[in-house]
């Protein structure tokens, strides 16, 4: 008596293996879904990357920061929560060392898994982030701001 099922068998293993295949090469696309500012080649988590330059060194202009909000230039999250308040962070996620890439609402956002902070001190508003973003002394010089 010969086996029926064994072909059947055979076509359900090969599509597992097909389906299989194209969920692998999904994964492996270069296309960037979370924006140009997106970093795939992320920090150590928690890592202060790229803010090691020099104090007055500038970071924006005081007129490229809206009040209430922020801007994502360089290895720098450069904020203003308050009229001629100026505060800076990495802009590294301490959850997995992606790129923040924006701030919107009077909160920093990183766009890998969702984590929010503060834009007055940087401190995690929703995770999966474990610690605030490392802050950067800054200070107004003329109508820049820089690092102090």
């Amino acid at each position: 008596m010969t086996d029926v099922h064994a072909p059947r068998r055979v076509v359900l293993q090969a599509a597992g293996g097909v389906g299989a295949t194209c969920v692998l090469a999904a994964c492996g696309s270069s296309g960037n879904p979370n924006g140009s500012e997106f970093n795939s080649s992320p920090a150590p988590a928690g890592s202060a990357t790229g803010t090691d330059s020099p104090s007055g060194t500038m970071l924006a202009t005081t007129a490229e920061v809206p009040v209430g909000g922020g801007i994502v230039k360089g290895a720098f999250v450069i904020t203003q929560p308050s009229e001629g308040t100026f505060k800076a962070f990495s802009k590294v996620c301490t959850h997995q060392g992606c790129d923040v890439n924006r701030v919107d609402g009077g909160v920093i956002l990183c766009p890998c898994h969702g984590s929010r902070y503060s834009i007055e001190d940087g401190s995690v508003q929703v995770g999966p982030a474990p610690r605030a973003l490392p802050e950067i002394s800054v200070k107004v010089s003329g109508s820049d701001v820089v690092k102090a």
